[in-house]
């Protein structure tokens, strides 16, 4: 097990590593940089003082350099200054990461609490007619942008409430919070929910086809028992990577439902920082998300051996 989890780790460098050399060469291979946006905003260019401003923010230095420079400052924790605001990355992005992640757990609960049950009701009534309607509600989930029923929901808002539920002031309380992010997060999560219901039934009834469960049925086992303790317990693998997939998607897949909202996270300030081609902000952002992504798919792989005791890591 030991030597399982030590070459993970090593592939999660690697994989890191090769993630932070895409994202460095794909930023600089965006047409144009901080200099020129001033610029072209202030109608005129001295290539003397853009040259000198080039400097200053270390753009003239070879890619190599800019790139190994960078990756010194990840190791020490030194994430560099924003070109736009002037302030350290760090103090720009830490106040903003528990929105998101709030936004984003709340969103995963909600796809859960609904997507797991709902696909077990789905399987155990097969071709009844509340097996079709959770069917095509799983479809519309599936099919339904979430930023239209974003949309949808703040016109909804406004039409029979005359109020609009966006983001404005920082909330005063736990409850109010809770208040303000459920229904970004349900729009978010209505998707996520679908998913999982529909992998949760096809993996329903591909295990209520094997033996043991006819055997457990035939020796008088009730159908809770069967569905839940035998059923569920072994048709719940697919379903767990299908969630830690969700969540690692949430995190940076949160951008138009933070803009739509106008909720100061993490994914939204990725916007404004593309637009404004802040590179330290970008670059940080993205790693930060790459990070998340691969930390979610390595406990969701631990997390297999726990479920499952037949499942065993070789050393």
């Amino acid at each position: 097990m030991s030597a399982y989890i030590v070459k993970r780790f090593l592939l999660m460098i690697l994989t890191l590593v090769g993630m932070s050399i895409i994202i460095f060469v794909l930023l600089r291979l965006m047409p144009g940089n901080i200099v020129d946006i001033m610029f072209d905003s202030a109608g005129f260019v001295d290539p003397a003082e853009k040259a000198n401003i080039e400097r200053e923010l270390g753009l003239d230095q070879p890619i190599p350099v800019q790139y190994f420079e960078w990756i010194h400052g990840l190791i020490v924790w030194d994430l560099g200054f924003s070109y736009v605001s002037e302030m350290p990355v760090a103090d720009e992005i830490q106040p903003r990461i528990p929105i998101t992640a709030k936004l984003a757990a709340l969103s995963l609960f909600f796809a859960i609490l609904f997507g797991l049950p709902l696909g077990v009701i789905s399987a155990v009534r097969q071709n009844s007619g509340m097996d079709y309607t959770l069917r095509c509600i799983s479809l519309s989930g599936l099919s339904l942008p979430s930023f239209w029923l974003a949309l949808l929901i703040l016109m909804a808002f406004v039409q029979y409430t005359g109020s609009i539920p966006i983001y404005i002031n920082p909330p005063d309380n736990l409850w109010d919070e809770l208040l303000l992010y459920s229904i970004p997060a349900a729009a978010v999560g209505f998707r996520s929910s679908a998913l999982i219901m529909r992998l949760t039934r096809s993996s329903m009834l591909e295990v209520m086809r094997q033996d043991y469960i006819r055997t457990a049925r035939s020796k008088g086992a009730s159908d809770n028992a069967v569905n839940y303790r035998h059923a569920l317990k072994n048709a719940v693998l697919p379903v767990t990577t299908i969630i830690g997939i969700e969540a690692a998607f949430l995190i940076g897949g949160l951008i138009i439902t933070e803009t739509v909202f106008n909720i100061p996270g993490v994914a939204h300030f990725l916007v404004e920082a593309i637009l404004m081609r802040d590179y330290p902000i970008v670059q940080n952002l993205v790693m930060l998300i790459a990070l998340v992504t691969v930390l979610i798919n390595f406990l969701v792989d631990m997390l297999y051996a726990v479920l499952d005791p037949r499942i065993k890591y070789a050393d």
